[in-house]
């Protein structure tokens, strides 16, 4: 089954709160083909399926600083009265059991692929961090040394009195 979305449109719109990776409803709303209020109302009616580690809702503050992210100036035109949700990858899963149609079925699918990607790459990531960290440490003391050398001479250079080159005005 082919991807109804492109993974670069799921990656784009998730985001790091809490420590978490989320989205925002309104964006889950674009992609599942629904409005907000009616993605938030079926959560509402079945809000036993996402406890606080599944969902929650942005604080003041938590608004503000992803409205700076995205260059927001007017929550009023972004349509936003209220403080949205947010969905971490289980609560996302739990959104296809709450959004019965074959579309939410099918974005699902493409959101929790791009999850599992995403992983995988982190994964690929935090295996070369370690890498490089011990490359690090391996020469750390070597570079150190270069540094120094190059810091000597440089400064070496300052003291002398050199004569300037090219046309001197009056």
């Amino acid at each position: 089954m082919a991807n109804i979305i492109p993974i670069e449109t799921v990656e784009n719109k998730i985001l790091f709160i809490r420590k978490q990776k989320v989205m925002i409803d309104r964006d889950l709303a674009r992609l599942y083909g629904v409005e907000t209020r009616v993605l938030v109302q079926a959560v509402k009616r079945n809000i036993n399926r996402f406890p606080e580690d599944f969902m929650f809702q942005l604080s003041i503050e938590e608004m503000e600083n992803w409205k700076s992210q995205i260059v927001i100036s007017n929550k009023e035109k972004m349509g936003l009265r209220k403080l949205p949700y947010v969905f971490t990858e289980q609560g996302i899963a739990m959104l296809s059991g709450v959004l019965k149609s074959a579309r939410a079925v099918k974005v699902n699918i493409a959101i929790m692929r791009t999850f599992v990607s995403m992983r995988k790459f982190i994964s690929t990531y935090e295996g070369l961090a370690v890498k490089i960290a011990e490359i690090e440490s391996k020469y750390d003391k070597k570079i150190g040394e270069i540094f120094r050398v190059l810091d000597f001479l440089t400064k070496a250079g300052e003291e002398n009195d050199k004569k300037e080159i090219g046309f001197k005005c009056k």
